[in-house]
């Protein structure tokens, strides 16, 4: 499947957080890209504000616009909060999981060591990343050299991140296990998911 594979500093400028992880340059230049950025104080319409913020998460997990789209239509068709529950599956899609479990540093490379076959999904290697993780699925670090000295490398960079609360990791197995759906306040706190539905109910 297609990957946005442009400049990740000018999406992460135009929306003013690190989409794809920290970046000097963004701390440098913490205004919108191209020549009028510094100066730009343009008035959104409903419209646009709906689409940015759609476009904001879509490019924080990396999905092209028919697999986001899919996904939402998933989250539209299930009992409950539509937005909450359009978060929660892309939260607890493999590749999200992989990179919460600190086994990655970040989505795009959680997204890489999945399709490389490095991850098994209660002891059966799964490589794709939009599989969908359940409650009590246990996600593992295959036991091969190479899995595990990478994973290892990884793990000790992302010292300083925690795993999030609904989720454990057991250091020594290299392995994590999905406890609990996230809640909404353990989830993305800088999207407004409402302007996402409200943007899709358009169409």
């Amino acid at each position: 499947m297609a990957r946005y594979t442009g400049p990740t500093t000018k999406i992460s400028r135009r929306f003013g957080q690190p989409i794809f992880g920290s970046s000097k340059s963004l701390e440098k230049r913490n205004y919108p890209p191209g020549q009028h950025g510094p100066r730009l104080r343009r008035k959104q319409s409903e419209y646009s504000i709906g689409l940015g913020e759609k476009q904001k998460l879509r490019f924080m997990y990396g999905l092209m616009e028919k697999q986001f789209r899919r996904t939402f239509d998933r989250a539209k068709a299930t009992r409950g909060v539509t937005g909450t529950i359009f978060l929660q599956l892309l939260e607890t899609r493999l590749d999200s999981i992989v990179y919460n479990l600190g086994f990655t540093k970040t989505r795009k490379a959680a997204r890489q060591f999945v399709n490389h076959g490095h991850i098994c999904v209660n002891g059966q290697k799964v490589d794709i990343a939009s599989f969908q993780v359940k409650v009590g699925d246990e996600i593992e670090v295959r036991n091969t050299t190479s899995s595990r000295q990478l994973a290892t490398r990884n793990m000790e960079a992302n010292r300083l991140r925690n795993v999030p609360d609904w989720m454990t990791r057991q250091d020594e197995a290299f392995r994590g296990v999905v406890n609990r759906e996230p809640t909404r306040e353990e989830l993305e706190p800088s999207i407004n998911e409402q302007l996402i539905v409200e943007f899709y109910s358009r169409f």
